[in-house]
């Protein structure tokens, strides 16, 4: 069996990407190609879109096209995977495959920085998508296409013609947005995922209150709490979030990243301490001071 692999963070997806995959489709003698999101590359210190909005957005891309495959392994780990894990990874799972590894002539001028090259080298042929100009070695499989466009580049330009069609809205939609609202999205994304119940989110800007957002949510029992905590520590610091304080215990757990507070509560605690109310007394408060009625 031969499979290649093209990794990325597609952060966002563009056009690029797609014809990269049409054309290692073409020009390689493939049974499958595995798409990789990363949940953090490497050499990269936070990504925008959560990683599982980017594989649904490879998943709605490539979808119908035979052979392609949107592969999770590196999502699932919630971590920064070097690219020798997976291949390692694939090859369990595919024995005696020849491994094809798609990368851009960017990347392939920077392989001797990545974790254990010499290793990675014995295990695959690397195919490369050119940018720019690339003079390529004697015998490197070449893919015959130039892309001049980068999904870092894309997140400051938004320019439509290279969001492919399929995605474009969400796309768009996604990276026009106020940072924060997708910072929340993010917490309550993380949070649901968890099971936490009861998830409320409480815009405290402009009401003289020391962060400008709260959100609260209900806890399944003691440990439920700390598991939460966990999770979102795991989730939120490949985004770049970090915590300035937690105060933690069994019942309530607060989480204090500078302008966000987040209350993790079991049932008994969020009704016996009611912030919900306190949040609108204050949001009522000063709708008064502003003469607002």
């Amino acid at each position: 069996m031969n499979i290649a692999i093209f990794g990325g963070s597609f952060d966002p997806p563009h056009t690029g990407h797609e014809l990269i995959v049409q054309k290692a489709l073409e020009i390689l003698d493939i049974d499958k190609l595995l798409v990789v999101t990363t949940y953090l590359s490497p050499f990269k210190e936070s990504f925008c879109a959560p990683a599982p909005m980017r594989q649904r957005w490879l998943a709605t891309m490539f979808e119908g096209m035979e052979k392609v495959e949107i592969f999770s392994y590196e999502c699932n780990q919630k971590r920064q995977v070097p690219t020798i894990e997976t291949v390692l990874h694939v090859k369990h799972l595919y024995k005696n495959a020849k491994i094809y590894l798609i990368v851009g002539s960017d990347s392939f001028t920077a392989l001797p920085k990545w974790n254990r090259y010499d290793e990675l080298c014995s295990h695959v042929e690397f195919v490369v998508a050119p940018r720019g100009t690339f003079s390529p070695p004697k015998d490197l499989k070449i893919l015959p296409i130039n892309v001049n466009i980068s999904s870092s580049k894309l997140r400051s330009f938004l320019d439509p013609r290279f969001i492919p069609k399929s995605i474009k809205n969400e796309v768009i939609a996604f990276y026009t947005r106020n940072p924060m609202d997708n910072r929340i999205e993010r917490i309550v994304t993380a949070l649901s995922d968890k099971k936490a119940e009861e998830i409320q989110v409480f815009d405290m800007t402009n009401k003289d209150y020391f962060v400008n957002t709260v959100v609260i949510a209900t806890t399944m029992g003691e440990r439920h709490g700390l598991s939460l905590l966990d999770h979102l520590k795991t989730e939120l610091k490949g985004a770049g979030e970090s915590f300035l304080n937690v105060d933690a215990d069994d019942n309530w757990t607060v989480i204090d990243m500078g302008d966000i507070l987040i209350h993790l509560m079991t049932p008994v605690y969020r009704q016996k301490y009611n912030l919900e109310l306190f949040l609108k007394e204050r949001e009522d408060e000063m709708k008064k001071v502003r003469g607002v009625e």
